[in-house]
């Protein structure tokens, strides 16, 4: 089981844009996405003239992770329609 450190925005941003003790660290854009209002950042980095940046997704169990969370999406029947 993950510790609940490894599920923060910190951690993520660690983890995926690895940014050394002298690089700067910036939060760009901040906002909810337009089909499910779910949180968003993008976070960029520079490290000798070399640029990353990275969008991170709020899930509902609270995880910050690299890809958006599933849409929401009504089930449909197996059933066809005579």
């Amino acid at each position: 089981m993950k510790s609940t450190n490894e599920h923060s925005l910190r951690f993520q941003v660690e983890k995926w844009l690895a940014p050394s003790h002298t690089a700067s660290v910036h939060v760009v854009e901040f906002s909810r996405t337009l089909s499910g209002r779910r949180r968003y950042v993008c976070v960029e980095t520079t490290q000798q003239s070399d640029l990353r940046a990275l969008f991170f997704f709020r899930h509902d169990d609270g995880c910050w992770r690299v890809f958006p969370p599933a849409v929401d999406r009504p089930k449909t029947s197996n059933r066809l329609a005579l």
